[in-house]
């Protein structure tokens, strides 16, 4: 496992919440607009952030938008996101972590390049597991 991040969740006020976190803390803000995502499905979020990475030497933590109509509600605006070392760590920890959970999306492979899941534990703990393919040279 490379590391274990804080992912957190906004309701249409990422872009304002992470600029004001990296103000505060001196930290590098890198976003991406639901806008930049292939195939956006919603066009009211096109202004929403999609993913947001605030970074600080060795210190990052995550952050984005949900989709409109998806409401925030307490408890569930807070991921632990594991970024993992290989396919079969994420398969292995996958299959551990989301057992009698609730699957919010299967692992797959995305377009940003990972194999990507989420999924709610059996504690009600939201997790993100993501393992980036190796680029090819």
């Amino acid at each position: 496992m490379k590391e274990i991040i804080p992912y957190l969740n906004f309701d249409g006020n990422c872009r304002e919440a992470m600029e004001f976190y990296s103000k505060c803390l001196g930290a590098e803000l890198q976003m991406t607009p639901f806008s930049e995502m292939p195939g956006n499905p919603s066009p009211e979020a096109k202004d929403r952030i999609m993913h947001a990475r605030l970074t600080k030497g060795s210190t990052l933590f995550m952050a984005s938008d949900g989709q409109p109509g998806m409401p925030l509600l307490q408890g569930n605006n807070v991921s632990i996101s594991i970024q993992c070392d290989s396919l079969p760590e994420i398969e292995k920890l996958f299959g551990a972590l989301a057992e009698k959970g609730n699957i919010r999306m299967p692992l797959q492979d995305t377009f940003w390049g990972a194999r990507f899941g989420m999924f709610t534990d059996r504690f009600g703990i939201h997790w993100m597991l993501n393992f980036e393919h190796p680029k090819k040279g």
